[in-house]
């Protein structure tokens, strides 16, 4: 008659059977999604997710963006829904801080060497200032100019201009020339602000400094300075092309592409769709008015959030540490879209010549962040919308300069105590 198995041998075999068991578990993939306004860098947003896995194989993310004017409500209605992504763009200064206070954005204070490797300054827009916590891995800073047309300026002896009277002067030689100066239009709102108004901006306020005078109350929002930069939206409208109203952001980039306009107020972030040109092109700074100092608006773009309601919390930490070692800091830096510059003291260097274009202006001048975003943007009514409502009723002939300022003073008046 058999022998039933021992004790040691069933004992052995159940050990075995657990440990298979946690093995499996520990290797099982973790799906994380990460929530983006950038729609149009998919592929190299999935290079950089497809590096980090192959490093960590067992966690896998996808990049799932939505359309840039949508993302804030849309973000924030998931997030109130509980089904936000686990790893998400955050926003700099206001618009993040308030998501940071609702609750939905992990405090990543602690994560190792953060500090080290992020000064200060660079931590700043993702940095909660009434409790000094971070919510947000800063990840991508961007510049704002003017594109040209090298080849237009070169047969029309154009020189690149100087001060806001030299550049009024060469909109009206293209124009004499039968080229059309700008190729920027007002359909989509969010362009005309961010692009051209809070491009030109610090140099009629006196950037930082100037701005810090307004947040603090030091200077209404319609006093003379804000007069003359509404002033500034009304003089360039007549060098935008035709029908610049029904003009979308799409279509100006076409009318560049195509050749259809010399000049272009626009982001680094749209460089990349610039590489394949038949044409010689560059970038300026948008020049101050005589006898003023000139700025340049660099501004820290996006940062990286966890959802505090992730199920995988760890695996998301994971990924922001990664992000910002020493060993994936050349691989950000050739991954992220041309035109996005890598925040982390130890990003490796840019070697597109348009991308340098651009960091030289930063380096050549002072610069500001775009104007309503560190405490203008979250009140009702938003400055953001104040400004925007302003500079398209001024350059449509629907409110004077003057009659802009005074709105955004009453607006903000409505909501905004001046910071301290």
């Amino acid at each position: 008659m058999k022998k039933g198995l021992s004790f040691k041998t069933i004992a052995a075999c159940l050990a075995l059977v657990v440990f298979a068991s946690f093995a499996a578990s520990a290797q099982a993939k973790v799906q994380l999604t990460m929530g983006s306004w950038r729609a149009d860098d998919v592929t190299q947003m999935t290079q950089l997710l497809s590096a980090f896995s192959k490093k960590y194989p067992n966690i896998e993310i996808k990049f799932d963006p939505t359309n840039p004017p949508d993302y804030n409500a849309a973000l924030h209605l998931q997030l109130q829904s509980g089904i936000g992504p686990d790893l998400m763009y955050a926003r700099s200064y206001d618009t993040g801080i308030q998501l940071y206070k609702e609750g939905y954005f992990l405090d990543v204070s602690d994560l190792p060497g953060l500090k080290k490797v992020y000064s200060d300054l660079a931590r700043a827009p993702w940095v909660d200032p009434a409790s000094g916590k971070s919510f947000a891995l800063p990840f991508c800073a961007v510049s704002h100019g003017v594109y040209y047309n090298q080849d237009i300026f070169k047969k029309l002896g154009i020189a690149i201009p100087s001060t806001w009277e030299d550049f009024l002067a060469v909109c009206k030689k293209l124009q004499a020339a039968g080229v059309t100066p700008l190729a920027n239009g007002i359909a989509d709102q969010w362009d005309i602000n961010e692009v051209v108004f809070m491009n030109i901006m610090p140099n009629f306020v006196g950037g930082a400094a100037g701005r810090l005078a307004y947040e603090t109350g030091k200077v209404p929002f319609n006093d003379a300075k804000m007069v003359a930069a509404f002033q500034a939206m009304k003089d360039i409208a007549p060098f935008c092309p035709k029908g610049f109203e029904a003009l979308t952001y799409n279509d100006e980039n076409a009318l560049f592409v195509n050749q259809k306009a010399a000049m272009y107020f626009d982001g680094s972030w749209t460089m990349a769709s610039f590489k394949d040109l038949k044409f010689n092109w560059s970038v300026f700074a948008p020049p101050p008015p005589k006898g003023s100092k000139g700025y340049v608006t660099f501004h820290p773009d996006s940062g990286i959030a966890i959802n505090p309601k992730s199920a995988n919390i760890d695996a998301c930490k994971t990924f922001l540490q990664w992000l910002y070692s020493d060993e994936a800091a050349s691989i950000v830096s050739n991954s992220v879209p041309t035109g996005f510059f890598p925040i982390a003291s130890n990003a490796a260097k840019i070697e597109d010549a348009h991308a340098n274009a651009f960091l030289q202006m930063t380096k050549s001048h002072p610069t500001d962040v775009r104007f309503v975003w560190p405490k203008l943007m979250s009140g009702n009514p938003s400055g953001y919308n104040l400004l925007q409502d302003g500079a398209i009723a001024v350059m449509t002939g629907k409110m004077t300069p003057k009659e802009a300022a005074d709105s955004l003073q009453a607006g903000l008046a409505k909501w905004y105590v001046p910071a301290k």
